[in-house]
């Protein structure tokens, strides 16, 4: 029982050392073509709220979006975040393919200053990805996705959540604490 408590110490420790800046799965936005979802922009084209009872292509997974609407035009959905000088960040989302047989779908991710491109089989299922970003200055900086398509069968996105990263030496002394912790439980067993 005692290595139980331990274990979910250092699990609760582990998820909160990742402090969540902004998350979305999107399951809270209406299903539809060319909706803006909740909490974010679309620029140049538009982008498709999609999943169970409309278009479920990938089931399971609730709602989802379509990078590449249903206008022939792909959408550059984006969101600012207000974020803290010094800091690092991660970007995590979900990739899948269009599962529709068309081509392979290239995606381009900007975080602040960092860029990132995707290549997406059709066929492939939701894949998680990574991007990491150190903010310069306090301020709003841009997450976007732009979908360079333009057929109506995108690159399918879910599950977006942006976290600082602490740091190396708070990690350590965090694990180091957690160490402790588990050793004077161990002690008081005896």
């Amino acid at each position: 029982m005692k290595h139980l408590l331990s274990i979910a110490a250092l699990s609760l420790a582990l998820s909160s050392a990742h402090a969540a800046v902004f998350t979305d799965n999107f399951d809270a936005n209406p299903l539809g073509t060319n909706i803006t979802p909740a909490g974010w922009a679309v620029s140049a084209g538009t982008v498709d709220v999609i999943g169970p009872g409309f278009y479920d292509l990938i089931p399971g997974n609730g709602r989802y979006i379509d990078l590449d609407g249903s206008s022939s035009a792909a959408g550059v959905l984006s969101t600012a975040l207000a974020l803290t000088a010094g800091t690092q960040y991660i970007a995590s989302f979900d990739l899948g393919g269009n599962h529709r047989n068309g081509n392979s779908d290239v995606v381009h991710v900007s975080f602040g200053s960092t860029f990132a491109t995707y290549t997406i089989t059709p066929s492939s299922g939701f894949t998680t990805y990574s991007v990491l970003f150190t903010a310069a200055t306090t301020g709003n900086y841009t997450l976007s996705f732009d979908d360079q398509g333009g057929d109506q069968m995108g690159a399918l996105l879910d599950n977006v959540s942006v976290a600082a990263v602490p740091e190396p030496a708070s990690l350590a002394l965090l694990l180091g604490g957690l160490a402790a912790v588990s050793l004077m439980a161990r002690r008081r067993a005896r």
